[in-house]
């Protein structure tokens, strides 16, 4: 059984108008945010074996932050093809992982994240975490989906969505 973890990026600042889109850091609560969601990958055992993260600031201090909490760091690699990325984007780059790889994490951007969770969740999907996406997949939301075979046949309707978390669901988020 293969697992993707979906993590899309962390509450980013608007303090600096003169950054592109591109160079945005994380605003306070995001930088919280993202050490919250790495513990909580952590605490329940959900360890990627490798990490694709879109090459914006954004998204990797989010990784880097979430990182720190998991220990052993996975196989990383950073991408400007994920940045904004469509759903389809960030499934063809999905099914380029080698069979190898267990657990695979994505850190991304809306709407192609949210998009992503929606069309991969199957049969077997958990009904709440399908509510939960569809309402609302916010900064620094978590999609965990699971699925039988090779990361080269994902595709949509083919994972059980068994969670979507939400760090203000953790009880912590300021």
């Amino acid at each position: 059984m293969k697992t993707l973890l979906l993590l899309r990026h962390g509450k980013s600042s608007w303090d600096d108008a003169s950054l592109a889109d591109i160079d945005r850091p994380l605003a306070p609560r995001g930088i919280a945010a993202a050490s919250r969601m790495g513990r909580e990958i952590a605490q329940r055992g959900w360890l990627p074996d490798r990490a694709l993260v879109s090459s914006s600031a954004r998204t990797r201090a989010t990784w880097e932050l979430a990182c720190t909490e998991l220990g052993p760091e996975p196989e990383i690699s950073f991408s400007p093809t994920l940045y904004e990325a469509a759903a389809e984007v960030l499934l063809a780059e999905i099914r380029q992982t080698p069979d190898r790889i267990g657990t695979l994490i994505l850190v991304g951007h809306n709407p192609g994240m949210a998009d992503l969770v929606l069309s991969l969740a199957g049969a077997g999907s958990a009904p709440a975490a399908i509510d939960s996406a569809s309402s609302k997949f916010p900064t620094a939301a978590l999609a965990r989906l699971s699925f039988d075979g090779a990361w080269e046949a994902l595709g949509p309707a083919t994972a059980r969505l068994t969670h979507v978390l939400r760090p203000k669901d953790l009880g912590d988020e300021k």
